[in-house]
């Protein structure tokens, strides 16, 4: 099962939100909510509050999942509006700033139990032994 959170207009670039998602990509949750907490980075701690908003929302849709269970499916950032002021310059001259935003997305999922394949693969085998015996 899987759950996603975004997280909106954040006042982060794309550009320096990237890398920190690039880290916990694929990661553990509890691992990269660690990774993240100790971040000195602005944008860590907007990543960090929609990754746990997407482990609550996937504790919401599935009750018995554990924190070790769950790790970071997707996790990427688009561009968001760009907020544009104005500084003045020589000769009565003005220069523009661009203040970029971002979106956030992250998707968690809960991992599956490995003892389900490995039913599957004993059924397999009782399978192929039944057929040697033919």
């Amino acid at each position: 099962m899987e759950a996603k959170a975004i997280t909106r207009y954040v006042r982060v670039s794309v550009r320096k939100a990237k890398p920190l998602l690039d880290i916990i990509r694929g990661k553990e949750a509890e691992e990269a909510v660690t990774s993240l907490s100790f971040s000195a980075k602005k944008a860590a701690k907007e990543v960090e509050k929609t990754l746990k908003s997407a482990i609550a929302n996937l504790k919401s849709k599935e009750d018995k999942t554990a924190g070790g269970q769950v790790y970071i499916k997707e996790a990427y950032a688009t561009e968001g509006p760009i907020l544009r002021r104005f500084i003045p310059r020589a000769h009565g001259r003005a220069t523009r700033i661009r203040k970029r935003t971002s979106h956030i997305y992250i998707t968690v999922a809960s991992r599956e139990e490995p003892a389900s394949s490995g039913d599957a693969a004993k059924k397999k085998a009782k399978k192929i032994s039944s057929k040697r015996k033919k």
